[in-house]
């Protein structure tokens, strides 16, 4: 019974430590171009995903940038701004992971995955990939609010 007791403690202590850190990933945070800031939210299911909330320029006529390189002639006229283009995260091993992330600049979606430096949270590592996670590209954010 002591033992359960000592369990049932120690668990108590465990989760909110481990809620807080997945959520470390919340907020605004500047590309690795510097030309656009995604807020990463976190959704009712719990998944974590984000929006582009701030573009440097818009386009050559002035007007906001499209969804121009999308392959789907349905999405072409979506705004950039306001666009989801991280979905579907789930925490797991200090990691947020089975996720999609959007490149509008190219029009395409790839599997993701972002984690955290040596306790850096100012710099986000995020991963975009296609099959195997270890051929991709791998960038960095910097955390801006």
């Amino acid at each position: 019974m002591k033992k359960l007791l000592l369990l049932a403690f120690a668990l108590m202590l465990l989760v909110p430590a481990m809620a807080q850190h997945q959520d470390k990933v919340l907020g605004t945070w500047l590309t690795q171009y510097g030309d656009s800031k995604v807020t990463i939210k976190k959704d009712s299911k719990g998944k974590f995903y984000g929006e582009i909330t701030w573009l440097k320029e818009p386009n050559k006529d002035g007007k906001p940038k499209v969804d121009d390189k999308n392959p789907d002639p349905k999405l072409q006229n979506r705004p950039i701004m306001g666009l989801r283009m991280l979905d579907g995260f789930v925490y797991k091993d200090s990691q947020w992971v089975d996720g999609t992330i959007y490149n509008p600049k190219e029009g395409k979606t790839y599997k993701c995955y972002m984690w955290f430096d040596d306790g850096n949270y100012n710099l986000l590592h995020v991963k975009g990939y296609i099959g195997f996670s270890f051929i991709g590209k791998e960038v960095e954010w910097t955390r801006s609010n």
